[in-house]
């Protein structure tokens, strides 16, 4: 318990800070006119010497005062801000008596009430510390403070009530009473004078929003001074895009209601003639540049209406143009003629001479882990190098790709030692590059999921990334530690290695009961290099080395029953998988092999960000031959393209298509057998294909039972499906992210909507089985593969050999009768099932989640649609 602290139980009295105390007029002292001073005593101090509070009053022994000087005194004593109370006695016989009371030494500080910001950000604020000397004034400016914090959050209904809890030794607690009250919001926006222009349309040019339910999710109605200043460059950019050259801004007035909730501000503008453009001219003074060649740069001509932003990116156009060449700083100004009479504007670009640059030095700032190599392997651009501004844009999209450091980061340049010398100069804000996370979450695939991992992207400070993992659902577990060396001896050669185990448990649905199929046990490693060929194109070369072993459950699916030429099922002495409880082409795919393969991948990539890309394309084409060694032989072919357009702030359009193929080097594995095995081919479904569930595209073979009356039931739920997969696949997605306010985008929101369209096919029509309505009888067979036969009317059983169908007369054979069924192949075309939907991505607490609600356009027989989906945690 602290010092002076109330008992337990005892509530903690506060009292209100008191207002600043008030010197007593001059006629609350005795009316003496003059006298002589003879001593000055001091009573009531504790902390202070004597001496101390004498020096703060202009009243010595020995001299003459007046009733003004003790009021004067008094003043002297209440500004020092030492003390609570303060009376002088003994006025009218020269012996002066300064009667104190100090004010309380502060024990600590405490703020109650906030919750909107932490006391990190309010603590800061307040000068009033611990031990130190408890004043009014300094409670007052630490009140406005933080009041000031609050304003500046856009909460101006803010109160706060400083109070104090007396302890003992003349000590006390300040207490700071906070009432945060509701944000401030723009109830109303309001513009007069606009006659070309509708309130909404400039509403919509203006950072600042009008309180709506359409804006729940905008930062942007909240009360900004700073906001509605820049609201009014908006305004005016958005008016000379239009070709008003006189327009401005009258005034702008935020006025707050009573209440302090709310805002109403308004705007007075003036809009002026509109302006189309003059004469369009351009004079060069650089010899490289020529004013006949730049003028190709410019998109506008005499007639068009007038616009600024047109004149500034042809500017910046001429600019890059200039540093392209090697002019970094080469100076482009346009040069404006108005006349008011024809309402023209003539422009003519006027470019000044100045030298060819060359880089300096590079300057890298700020990197505390990261080793400067690291980021200087990235630019194209070395000290003794002619200046190119485009290379200096690849240099920064490259810095930021690396994902170490802050996003919007920028190169910036400054005169070198003369004029034809630039330094480049790259400030780095450093972020947390490694990753602990240990998560839980639910997946519509996985159901429950665990995942725990440790990533570290930059290793030491050298770029390297050293990753582990662990992931265990219901139907998947695996266990994977990989490094990857992105420049092996200081050289343009990536090499990385993968080591892993997965267990994956295939499964179907039965009545949505999510049943086990076959098991792949996958144990192996892939070594990785890779190498650039120019600034875009990389080769990638791997292999790898895995050993796979797939089963089924032997409980479920084997017996002693085959399936002899004629396709009858007949009973022998070998347990093995069975095709009419697990399916041909399930049987078909057991067993244990090696794959070793060797693969290449060729690489274009210029995307501006490899971790969220808004501009650029990749495309990569990638083979991989299975067959030098082990017991699986194949090509295996795959291409993939991505282009990403910004179209507005925040508004991202996206293309995406890949496909592939897959070619079998085996030998026949027999009539009605595909050559590529089940755990090789293509598969396509949720998450991948929004709209449909996992591997729900695609051949496929329905196990059909019969109902009561001997029809085939028609209710898709009651029959078991066994995806397939295929040797062909194709997917193209259409997405374009949709733009949200400050607020949405700190909670880390990202909506879109798509369109997919997609197929995977081309397989060998596997055999299927088809058991009459009436089923079939199987005898059950001991553990010695005999048969048992029972006589119901003596109760004997008797043992006879495997093969037996038929039992002594009144015998039968033990065993069970399987109900009948038939199976339907379905799914293999090559023609594309579309889903259309709405997804959003949430960067959660919990981790990554995604949802997407989507509709199926097209489908054919066979396929498995689902509306919804999500994902949890981290997705398997």
């Amino acid at each position: 318990m602290l010092a002076g602290a109330p008992a337990l139980g005892q509530r903690p009295v506060r009292t209100p800070v008191p207002q600043a105390p008030v010197a007593p007029p001059p006629a609350a002292l005795p009316p003496v006119i003059s006298g002589t001073i003879h001593s000055i005593n001091v009573t009531g101090n504790q902390r202070l010497e004597a001496d101390t509070v004498r020096s703060y009053v202009k009243l010595t022994a020995g001299q003459a005062y007046t009733a003004a000087d003790l009021d004067q005194a008094l003043k002297d004593l209440y500004a020092s801000e030492l003390f609570a109370d303060v009376t002088i006695a003994g006025a009218d016989t020269g012996n002066i008596v300064l009667q104190v009371r100090e004010n309380p030494v502060i024990n600590r500080i405490v703020l109650e009430g906030n919750k909107r910001i932490k006391e990190d950000k309010i603590r800061p604020e307040i000068k009033l510390a611990p031990r130190q000397i408890f004043t009014r004034s300094k409670t007052r400016a630490d009140v406005a403070r933080i009041i000031e914090l609050y304003k500046r959050q856009g909460r101006y209904a803010a109160t706060v009530e400083p109070k104090m809890v007396q302890l003992d030794q003349n000590r006390v607690d300040v207490v700071f009473e906070i009432h945060e009250g509701p944000k401030s919001r723009i109830r109303k926006i309001n513009i007069i004078g606009n006659e070309k222009f509708s309130d909404g349309r400039l509403r919509g040019e203006m950072v600042t929003k009008q309180t709506g339910l359409t804006k729940i999710f905008s930062g942007g109605t909240s009360y900004d001074p700073d906001r509605l200043a820049y609201d009014q460059q908006k305004l005016r950019q958005f008016y000379l895009t239009q070709g008003y050259a006189d327009f401005h801004v009258v005034s702008a007035v935020a006025e707050l209601t009573p209440n302090k909730r709310d805002f109403i501000v308004t705007y007075v503008v003036e809009e002026g003639q509109r302006y189309k453009f003059g004469d369009v001219d351009l004079e060069s003074q650089i010899r490289d540049l020529k004013p006949e060649t730049l003028k190709y740069l410019i998109h506008f001509k005499k007639g068009d209406w007038y616009n600024a932003k047109v004149v500034e990116d042809t500017v910046d156009t001429i600019t890059e143009t200039a540093g392209l060449l090697g002019y970094a700083f080469a100076d482009v100004r346009p040069d404006f003629q108005r006349d008011k009479d024809t309402l023209t504007m003539s422009v003519t670009f006027q470019v000044a001479d100045a030298p060819r640059v060359y880089v300096e030095r590079v300057d890298i700032n700020g990197n505390t882990i990261t080793r400067d190599k690291v980021v200087r392997r990235e630019f194209r651009l070395a000290e003794g190098d002619a200046f190119n501004g485009f290379r200096v844009k690849r240099s920064r999209d490259r810095i930021q790709s690396l994902g170490f450091f802050q996003d919007k980061l920028e190169i910036g340049q400054k005169q070198g030692s003369s004029p034809d010398k630039v330094i480049l100069e790259a400030n780095l804000e450093e972020k947390s590059t490694g990753q602990l996370q240990v998560s839980a979450g639910y997946s519509s695939l996985e159901k429950f999921i665990v995942n725990a991992s440790i990533t570290q992207s930059n290793f030491m400070g050298k770029g390297q990334e050293v990753r582990t993992s662990v992931d265990y659902s219901v139907y998947s577990k695996s266990v994977s530690v990989g490094f990857t060396e992105p420049y092996l001896f200081d050289k343009s050669i990536a090499l990385g290695v993968d080591v892993f185990r997965r267990d994956l448990n295939s499964f179907n649905y039965v009545n949505n009961d999510r049943n086990t199929t076959y098991s792949q046990v996958t144990t192996g490693f892939q070594v990785r290099a890779g190498v650039p060929l120019t600034e875009y194109w990389s080769l990638a070369l791997r292999y790898g080395l895995s050993y796979d072993k797939v089963s089924l459950d032997k409980s479920s699916f084997y017996s002693f029953y085959q399936t002899d030429a004629n396709g009858q099922s007949v009973l022998t002495n070998n347990f093995a998988c069975d095709p009419l409880l697990a399916g041909r082409y399930l049987c078909d795919s057991i067993g244990n092999r090696l794959t070793s393969s060797i693969g290449y991948s060729i690489v274009f990539d210029n995307l501006n960000d490899r971790r969220r890309p808004t501009a650029g394309r990749r495309f990569v084409l990638s083979q991989d031959f299975a067959g030098f060694g082990g017991s699986v032989r194949y090509i295996r072919t795959r291409a993939e393209g991505h282009q990403y357009h910004q179209i507005l702030k925040g508004m991202i359009l996206s293309l995406n298509g890949e496909g592939g193929y897959i070619y079998s080097l085996n030998s026949s594995r027999g009539p009605n057998i595909d050559k590529v095995r089940l755990t090789d081919r293509f598969f396509l479904g949720q998450p991948e294909f929004a709209g449909f569930d996992i591997r729900g595209v695609g051949p496929r073979v329905l196990r059909v039972p019969y109902d009561a009356n001997g029809n085939p039931v028609s209710d898709r739920k009651q029959m078991s499906d066994d995806a397939l997969g295929g040797r062909a696949y194709y997917m193209a997605k259409l997405d374009l992210e949709l733009p949200l306010g400050n607020g949405a985008r700190e909670l880390g929101l990202r909506p879109s909507i798509f369109a997919i369209a997609g197929s995977v096919f081309g397989l060998t029509k596997p055999a299927t089985t088809n058991i009459p309505v009436a089923g079939q009888f199987r005898a059950t067979p001991n553990a010695d593969g005999t048969l048992t036969c029972y006589n119901s009317t003596s109760g004997v059983s008797q043992s006879v050999p495997a093969g037996t169908s038929t039992c002594a007369e009144g015998s039968t054979l033990v065993g069970q009768s399987i109900p009948g069924f038939q199976e339907v192949y379905v799914g293999n075309t090559w023609k594309p099932r579309v889903s259309v939907g709405f997804g959003v991505n949430w960067n959660s607490p919990f981790g990554p989640f995604r949802i997407d609600i989507a509709k199926v356009l097209v489908k054919y027989a066979g396929d498995d649609p689902k509306l919804f989906t999500f994902n949890v945690g981290t997705q398997f």
